[in-house]
């Protein structure tokens, strides 16, 4: 091997921490910087009245290959919990049951045609081994298009829109059938989903990456947001923190674009451009502590006029919290939206609606506990042909590698996605002529 890199690590989030855990084990000095007081980032967790639990919900599934690569390797592969779980509409006040063949069937809110023109449409996107096909298609004329207008409007159009509001008409087929692929591939059997957990939350493998790297003599640094990149003569030279400049051969950023051109104001106008020209939505996200069951799916789509969300994570269908139960309520949204900027207490006083609309049995002595966890940055908006719009994690500048969960695409957001770009970004970094 050649010389040892000094390496800068932007972020200790999955990504960031498993871009540490990769250049470390290929002999590299390495640190990491975390403006936050803990690691994790998004995978982060937070102490909900004794139970430690994801700030923002969590799941795996069975083509996570990454991510048990990686937790083979820290010798956590146990920790791989699965269980099965379900999915439910709430359409009008009512439940339905959703995603098996029974459940398509007989329900009643569709017609034969359209029902066979939806089930063929969803098993063939599990079966396809590429969905390039569809890079250039918007979501909602690829479903209008293979299941018609019946079905969008009853099953896709107020999702895309609470969750993307001015973009919701147009956004990536692609992407969304990725996540198809991903959730309808995670099945054991063709009745019975199947979803995953770590055993001990997504803290089990942040914790376990941050032992592996102080173990391999890396240094994580918590309580240090990245002020600056300094660059001389278009090259890495030093970070700039509140403490002071540090040097370092090469950096790796992995914290969301929309904070990189002030973060290294040398890049090229080209890659302000572009980075700008990405929009991405924030989230404020709701958790709830009951003391009894909500529903009975992990997922709950929702649409119904009495509520603004497109769905809830009902978490304690996935891992087991004893007699407690764990729902989170999601609102995503644009930040310019009036609501982003609503107080915890208006956001407490509607989800208690939402919940008991959910379930009316549900009344104001079941909720122990409520928690607010708010994102700036939570979803990138991938409109048709974002694939194009990315431009290489390698940037103009020697020794500079960007990337954030813009770069999943066209998967969404996750921890395995996380793994498999950090290794990636690594090797080119470390191949960088």
């Amino acid at each position: 091997m050649a010389k040892p890199y000094d390496i800068a690590i932007i972020g200790a989030g999955a990504m960031g921490l498993a871009a540490a855990y990769h250049a470390l084990k290929d002999g590299h000095k390495v640190t990491v910087y975390e403006a936050d007081t803990v690691p994790g980032g998004m995978a982060a967790h937070f102490d909900f009245d004794g139970i430690s639990l994801e700030r923002f919900y969590h799941f795996v599934c069975k083509t996570d290959y990454d991510t048990f690569e990686l937790m083979e390797e820290l010798g956590i592969s146990k920790k791989m919990k699965w269980v099965p779980t379900s999915m439910g509409y709430f359409i009008e006040g009512k439940h339905y049951n959703w995603g098996d063949p029974i459940s398509l069937l007989t329900f009643p809110l569709l017609g034969i045609i359209d029902k066979f023109r939806y089930g063929l449409t969803m098993f063939l996107v599990t079966k396809k081994k590429s969905l390039d096909h569809l890079e250039h298609v918007s979501a909602k004329d690829w479903i209008l298009n293979a299941c018609g207008e019946k079905v969008y409007k009853l099953l896709w159009d107020k999702l895309f829109y609470l969750k993307f509001f001015e973009f919701s008409d147009n956004i990536s087929a692609s992407w969304i059938a990725t996540r198809i692929k991903r959730i309808g591939s995670s099945r054991k059997s063709i009745m019975q989903e199947e979803l995953g957990y770590i055993d001990g939350g997504s803290e089990a493998l942040v914790k376990a990456l941050c032992d592996k790297i102080t173990e391999l003599g890396g240094t994580i640094k918590l309580g240090q947001p990245t002020k600056k990149v300094v660059i001389e003569k278009n090259k890495v030279k030093a970070i700039e923190t509140p403490s002071g400049e540090t040097k370092h051969d090469k950096v790796i950023s992995t914290v969301p674009l929309s904070l990189v051109n002030k973060m290294i104001p040398d890049l090229t106008q080209e890659w302000k451009d572009n980075i700008d020209s990405i929009n991405n939505i924030g989230c404020v996200c709701v958790v709830i502590k009951l003391k009894k069951k909500l529903t009975k799916h992990f997922w709950l789509n929702i649409n119904d006029k009495k509520i603004d969300i497109p769905g809830l994570v009902e978490f304690s269908n996935l891992r087991d919290f004893g007699k407690d139960h764990i729902v989170y309520l999601p609102y995503y949204m644009p930040q310019t939206h009036e609501k982003f900027f609503w107080s915890d207490d208006k956001f407490v006083e509607e989800a208690k609606k939402y919940i008991k609309a959910v379930n009316n049995t549900i009344k104001d002595s079941d909720i122990k506990s409520i928690k607010i966890g708010r994102l700036r940055y939570a979803q990138p908006v991938c409109e048709p042909g974002f694939k194009d719009k990315l431009l290489p994690t390698q940037t103009p500048i020697e020794g500079l590698q960007v990337a954030d969960t813009c770069y999943y695409y066209p998967e969404d957001r996750g921890i395995s996605e996380s793994v498999k770009i950090a290794k990636q970004m690594v090797k080119d970094l470390l191949d960088e002529k």
